[in-house]
């Protein structure tokens, strides 16, 4: 009985030892950057959004924030240090929900950091939306600060298996400048590709009302994005509009929301530029980049040429709406650039 006592006791005593090991070993890489910036010379492995933006918001070093959904992942962060004299840091989520937006928004707010800019980029589809609605569940326990609930990340295996010790046994560390760029290479961005993978929608007869995405928008800008605005005067807030290819307006007229997608547009500018601290960026009238499929790799996605182009735009002023008349006026530009193309001969070609 004693020497089975004394192996029972020594089987506890050495799981013990080892998670504690575990557990030590993943506080001092600290893979999701929980506790500490990252080790000088670790290869560090950054690939989860939902696990390691919190952490990056926390502890890196920067003064300016790229977000957004994957619209926002072929930014390079030597970029903005380039052209607009800013260390940004990227946290973007694919798919991002104004929620998102919000969850990552209140760790950086509160890291401490002194925030100079922050450059988002809004998807208008996301904002009719729910208020609590987000892409992903997130783990909770790496947005709180509640340590004791720690334990899911402490002992992870996948933590420690996957971002400790696979880095380690094969160093690539991951490039924080680029980091979560697509995966697209440069032979997928052309019309053959996006051609062959997109579907267009059913044909709609009723218009849908012009007013049919402002309550929605309305609650996630009162609650998702104008707090941090109000709450945060010396940063600025570029607000940002994607170019989405000329596909995507393909979808708006044959669902037959036009009126309705252009008016969110114009609300969502007219809401934010009542503010002094934010200045707002408008693409999606770039007929030269808008109309060329050949800059695409899929119906929204655009080559990483474009995320530079929207840089220098953000340093220079170009694409810049600084009233209600000129969001009107790039709107209406918009529309007719949607109504003129000839769909009908893109459509007749077979790719």
């Amino acid at each position: 009985m004693k020497r089975l006592k004394y192996w029972i006791w020594s089987i506890v005593s050495a799981t013990i030892v080892l998670l504690l090991l575990a557990a030590a070993l993943v506080v001092w890489v600290d893979p999701f950057f929980q506790y500490h910036e990252p080790l000088a010379d670790f290869p560090y492995l950054v690939d989860n959004q939902l696990t390691q933006n919190p952490g990056m918001a926390k502890h890196m070093d920067y003064d300016s924030v790229i977000l957004g959904s994957s619209m926002t992942v072929n930014f390079n962060t030597h970029w903005f240090e380039e052209l607009l004299g800013v260390e940004a840091v990227k946290l973007s989520y694919s798919g991002a929900y104004p929620k998102d937006q919000a969850n990552i928004m209140d760790l950086i707010f509160e890291s401490g950091h002194e925030v100079k800019s922050v450059f988002l980029g809004v998807d208008v589809t996301t904002y009719t939306g729910g208020v609590e609605e987000t892409k992903y569940p997130i783990p909770a326990y790496l947005y709180d600060d509640n340590y004791f609930n720690d334990v899911s990340y402490l002992l992870n295996k996948d933590v420690l298996l996957n971002y400790v010790l696979r880095p380690l046994a094969d160093p690539d560390k991951t490039d924080l400048s680029t980091v979560y760029q697509s995966w697209w290479t440069d032979e997928y961005y052309n019309i053959q590709w996006v051609m062959h993978n997109y579907a267009p929608p059913e044909t709609v007869e009723e218009e849908t009302p012009s007013g049919a995405f402002l309550e929605s928008t309305e609650k996630n800008l009162r609650v998702n994005l104008c707090p941090y605005i109000e709450q945060n005067p010396e940063t600025t807030f570029y607000i940002f509009f994607p170019p989405y290819s000329i596909l995507y307006w393909n979808d708006v007229m044959q669902e037959n929301h036009m009126e309705a997608t252009l008016r969110e547009y114009a609300y969502i500018a007219e809401t934010v530029l009542a503010y002094d601290n934010v200045r707002v960026f408008y693409f999606p009238n770039r007929e030269e980049i808008v109309t060329d499929l050949n800059n695409y790799a899929d119906y929204t996605h655009y080559h990483a040429r474009f995320n530079r182009f929207m840089t220098e735009c953000f340093a220079d002023g170009t694409c810049e709406v600084k009233s209600m008349a000129e969001m009107e006026q790039v709107l209406a530009e918009t529309k007719d650039m949607a109504e003129r193309f000839d769909f009908e001969e893109l459509f007749s070609v077979e790719y």
